[in-house]
Order: structure tokens, then sequence, then C-alpha cells
């Protein structure tokens, strides 16, 4: 393992920046450069972008400061240094996180202030975490809730932690389409396009309920209305540089019943004693994993990378508040697993993470590619699924009209 005397430099070296990000090595006393670390033999480079909140000062002698506003903090050091990260020739791409990471581990040093962010139930649990994240590094957030007013609380708490931060509360309330065509509606009005889309918001073990649209509700919130969002964002979402969709999906998906003969009325529309609550959670994430699969084969060409992901097991939230059964257990098993942050950080990689760059239609777990099922990797079910999905859409649309 490399030791932190790996990285200091001896006497008369100092660490520099070059304008591509690589860091070379000044020795003062030879008055020589080298792209190597004069100890650990290392290649570094550093983020191409300054931190957030940093700008770059070019004074009138031609020397370079850089400035942070709300510290006031002045300096000639190249505020990118502290952020460098070692070039290997078989490095992983995700090597420095894993299921021990936060979010904002995981955002540290990035600038995300010329991107416009949607997080699906952005006003508690791991959404707020998610969205609260993203905004504290100058993302332009949509908190988009199934209540405003949720959503307004949720960013009075994010400014008072970071008062630049910049938010948006929008209703949007999954167990109706309607509601998503008028989201979309005005969320176009509004912005241009969209960098960041993360489909965070579901239910689990909802006791049975059919939705005014006439579909199983734990179905619709977790799956269709997503469905039907990103379809009405797609233009906004092409009109983005290097968009990126973000699916928030479980393991639970190894345990769906869900099939090829199975597509029926028994998925979306279930009889009552038909109905079990945790089976038509685990196939509503299995429609998550086969939404991103085909997703990433209709978009990816376009220039969209798509990723499915898994926050982690039984993460104390308001999720299990349907059945106080699961409240007990998630509230026993809450000291031995991941925190709201930690929950939070995959979300945020897959949707930041420059190492991502042109990899898409994979499932993440603990910031690492993780296999999915054999049912999440069918390419015909996945088919399928978009079909039927497409069908209930024009059903639903044909009934209002």
């Amino acid at each position: 393992m490399d030791s932190d005397e790996d990285d200091a430099l001896p006497p008369g070296w100092e660490e520099r920046a070059a304008v591509d990000g690589n860091i070379y090595y000044v020795n003062h006393v030879s008055k020589s450069t080298q792209w190597i670390h004069p100890v650990s033999k290392r290649r570094k480079m550093v983020p191409s972008k300054l931190p957030y909140g940093w700008t770059k000062i070019v004074e009138s002698d031609g020397k370079i400061m850089y400035s942070e506003e709300s510290t006031n903090i002045h300096t000639y050091t190249d505020p990118r240094l502290a952020f460098a990260y070692e070039l290997k020739d078989t490095e992983s791409f995700s090597y420095k996180y894993d299921g021990f990471s936060c979010a904002l581990d995981v955002l540290h040093g990035l600038d995300l202030s010329s991107k416009v962010a949607i997080v699906s139930g952005a006003n508690s649990g791991i959404g707020f975490e998610t969205a609260a994240s993203l905004a504290q590094h100058g993302c332009n957030v949509v908190f988009a809730c199934r209540s405003e007013d949720d959503a307004v609380k949720a960013i009075s708490k994010v400014k008072n932690s970071k008062i630049r931060a910049k938010c948006i509360p929008m209703k949007l309330d999954l167990s109706s389409l309607n509601s998503v065509e008028k989201f979309s509606d005005e969320f176009n009005k509004l912005y241009k396009n969209v960098d960041i889309l993360i489909l965070n918001a579901g239910v689990f073990c909802l006791p049975y309920s059919i939705t005014k649209d006439g579909y199983e509700s734990t179905f619709q919130i977790c799956y269709l209305s997503h469905f039907h969002l990103v379809k009405l964002l797609k233009n906004s979402i092409l009109s983005a540089y290097s968009p990126r969709i973000v699916v928030v999906s479980s393991e639970s998906h190894r345990f769906s019943n869900l099939c090829s003969e199975t597509l029926d009325s028994t998925l979306y529309s279930p009889k009552r004693e038909d109905y079990w609550s945790l089976m038509a959670y685990n196939n509503a994430k299995l429609c998550n994993m086969l939404f991103v699969s085909e997703l990433h084969q209709q978009l990816y060409s376009k220039g969209v990378n798509v990723y499915a992901v898994h926050p982690g097991n039984l993460v104390r939230s308001r999720l299990s508040r349907y059945r106080w059964i699961y409240e007990i257990i998630f509230l026993l098993c809450s000291p031995f697993t991941k925190s709201l942050q930690q929950a939070a950080s995959t979300s945020v990689f897959c949707s930041t993470s420059p190492s991502l760059n042109k990899m898409s239609g994979l499932y993440f777990n603990n910031c690492q590619i993780c296999d999915p099922s054999d049912k999440a990797k069918d390419r015909q079910l996945a088919q399928q699924l978009w079909v039927l999905s497409e069908n209930l859409l024009r059903t639903c649309s044909s009934k209002n009209e």
C-alpha cells in the first residue's frame, strides 16, 4: 500500500497542473521539470474543472490566482491539486468508492453549476440526500415531489446549509399520468434541457390499490409513470450534452416472478385476491431493470448514458411506512445498514462521475458494476415490456379524450 510519505515532495520540488490537467513536477534546484513524481514514480491528473465556488483570475502581470468567494480565500496554488488522482494502466473506473462512500464523497471537488437535474421523490430519504448533494455542488436541481409543499420544505433545509443552492420545487404525482404530463410541460417551459434525470421515487409493500388511471399503484408509481416521464422529456434529454438517466431499482428484482407469460393484467391490474404487495414491488423493480436495458439500446447511439442502481438493503427511510412489520424490521436493521448519505452515493456516482463517460446500460451496487439477474438481461422480455407500456399509455390517453 502506498503511504503518505510516497506523495511527499523532497525539498526544492513543487507540484503544478498543466493546461490539459496532467500534473508535472518542478525541481527548483536543477531548474528542470518532469511528469513523474520524484519519489512514488506515479503520474497524476487533476479534474478538468475547478471545484465548485472557485474562480480563476489572471492578474495584469500574467500571474494566475484562484479565489473562493464564500471563504474569501485567495491563492496562487491551483485548488484542483487537492483532488488529483493517479493514472493507472489497469485502473478500475470506480476504484475510489464502495458501499461505505457517501454521496458527498463522490462529488468532492466537482463543479455542477452548468448542469440541470431532476430528482423524483426528492422531499425525503435517499431522494432528498441525492438532490441536496447535487445542489451543494452547484447543480440546478428540480425537486420533483408528490406534494409541492413538501418539496418547498425540503429545499429550505438545503438552503439553510448552502445558501447558494439552486433548487426548484415542482409537483410530480406518479400515481397520476396526468400529473406527469403537467410536470413535463412545466419543466419544458423553464428549461431547454435536462442533464441528469434520477428516477428515484417509489413505494414499498403498498396495500392493494388501483390508481385513477386504472393500474396497480406500485407498478405505476415505481415504473410506468417514470417510463412516461422519460418519453415526455426525451427532447429535453437529447438537447443536453452527454445526459444521464439513473433509474433506482433494487436487488429485489432478482426475486420477481415476471416472465413473458405474465406480462398481462396480472402485472398492471391484478385482482385483489391475486395481489401480493412484496411481489408487486419485486416485479416493478425488474421492470426498472428491463426499462434501462431497452432505453440503453434506443438512446446510447444518441449520446445518452443510462444506468440502473441499487441504493442498499433495508435503508432506514420512509419507504417502509405502509406496513408496521416492515417499519420494525427496518428500524432493527438500521444500525447495520447504510446511512441515507451512503445510500445516495451510487445514484450520484452514476449521474456525475467522469469515469462513466461512454458507459451505459449497466447495473451498479456500491458504486461498482454488478451483474443483474438473467431475467434483467432478457432482451426479448425488455422489448415486450416496452411495447406493453406504450399500449397502456395509449389506452389511458384514449380514455381521457
